[in-house]
């Protein structure tokens, strides 16, 4: 799924638009007991519990692709009877009516999510008329194209709220405040099926973890069968150790910025696209070859070690969008990744420096002062 397709479902999540039929969930303590559990229609609830949960779905949906959310394939063999993807499957085509089927849901969640504290598990059931679009991407809402059923999940910690003072009305006075236990925002979910080109994949889903380094290894293999991709700091560091060893003793000041301006320019020709920049192996390897890569023996197996054969790498996840930066044991340069070429590595006095030319604007703790004159004068 890309951004667009992602808004689209997102939407649903709205008054105007809501395409929630049912939802069911299940209150978990801390020593995996089922505490109480509950299914039922969704309309009829009060507008402001409502609201509560849009929020709640509407968070599992958020994030950046590649980093929180992951789009993730099944495994063929999940697909067959007794698999994880027949059972999300059947699952679905409930349409959480099947008391059973969602008992035998809740305790694959407790069974495979690590967490020490009380959560409640989520699940909403959804229908939703897809419009057909002009070539001009606007909406047909009368003309329907696919009916698009599907799941929505949503793990959310429960914790006890902090002590305090209220204030009674009644008495006109201040009291101690009675906790109580507060559902917050989802520390994982996931959408089944994906909505991939507008349209119900049965063979994909959209997950989401709201830290991008605890993807919940146990659960995404156990629950849902899919295999992991590397978090977007393990790509950072399978990048950078691939750089590092194909490069060898070329990987100097000047091809690693010839890299890294290279990746940039690749976000920012695709900034209006929708679908995250994705680099592949193949682009990799270009693009060591075009930064000045004196050779790229090492590359390959590099890659298949640190990366992994078939993995690709998100551009935002290797290269942020938003600084460029040059780091020593004592000195942290950081300029706006379009004024890369601020930086400079030199020779002078016999030693190599970073360069950074200054203007008259420089500021020391907030205090304007006046640059050095050429010539070295005050």
């Amino acid at each position: 799924m890309n951004k667009k397709e992602i808004s689209e479902i997102k939407k649903t999540y709205t008054p105007q638009k809501c395409a929630v039929t049912r939802i069911a969930m299940c209150y978990v303590d801390a020593e995996k007991n089922k505490v109480a559990s509950n299914a039922e229609s969704f309309l009829p609830l009060p507008e402001e519990e409502i609201f509560k949960y849009f929020e709640i779905f509407r968070k599992t949906l958020s994030g950046s692709i590649g980093r929180t959310a992951l789009n993730m394939e099944f495994p063929l063999s999940t697909e067959m009877e007794g698999g994880t993807q027949a059972f999300l499957y059947a699952l679905l085509e409930s349409e959480l009516k099947d008391d059973d089927l969602l008992d035998q849901f809740y305790d694959k969640v407790i069974e495979s999510y690590v967490y020490g504290e009380n959560y409640l598990i989520l699940l909403a059931y959804s229908v939703y008329d897809v419009p057909g679009r002009t070539k001009d991407n606007i909406d047909m809402e009368d003309a329907s194209e696919e009916v698009y059923s599907f799941i929505n999940a949503a793990i959310c910690p429960v914790d006890l709220s902090k002590p305090g003072l209220s204030f009674d009305v009644k008495d006109a006075a201040f009291h101690n405040r009675i906790r109580d236990w507060v559902v917050g925002m989802p520390d994982l979910g996931f959408l089944f099926p994906a909505f991939n080109d507008r349209s119900s994949d049965i063979h994909s889903l959209l997950y989401y973890s709201r830290d991008a380094e605890n993807m919940h290894f146990d659960l995404t293999d156990k629950l849902l069968g899919c295999e992991l991709p590397l978090t977007a700091g393990g790509q950072k560091e399978a990048f950078e150790a691939v750089v590092e060893e194909t490069l060898g003793d070329s990987c100097d000041f000047d091809t690693v910025k010839a890299l890294h301006d290279s990746i940039r320019e690749m976000q920012e020709n695709a900034k209006d696209s929708p679908d995250p920049v994705e680099i592949t192996r193949t682009d990799m390897k270009n693009l060591l070859s075009e930064a000045g890569a004196q050779t790229l023996e090492a590359f390959d197996a590099s890659y298949d070690k640190n990366a992994g054969e078939d993995e690709t790498f998100m551009a935002s996840n290797i290269a942020p969008a938003r600084k460029f930066e040059v780091r020593t044991p004592d000195v942290v340069i950081s300029v706006s990744p379009d004024r890369s070429d601020l930086v400079e590595q030199r020779i002078v006095d016999g030693r190599p420096c970073l360069v950074i030319p200054i203007t008259d604007e420089i500021q020391v703790n907030g205090i304007h002062v006046k640059p050095m004159k050429v010539g070295g004068g005050s």
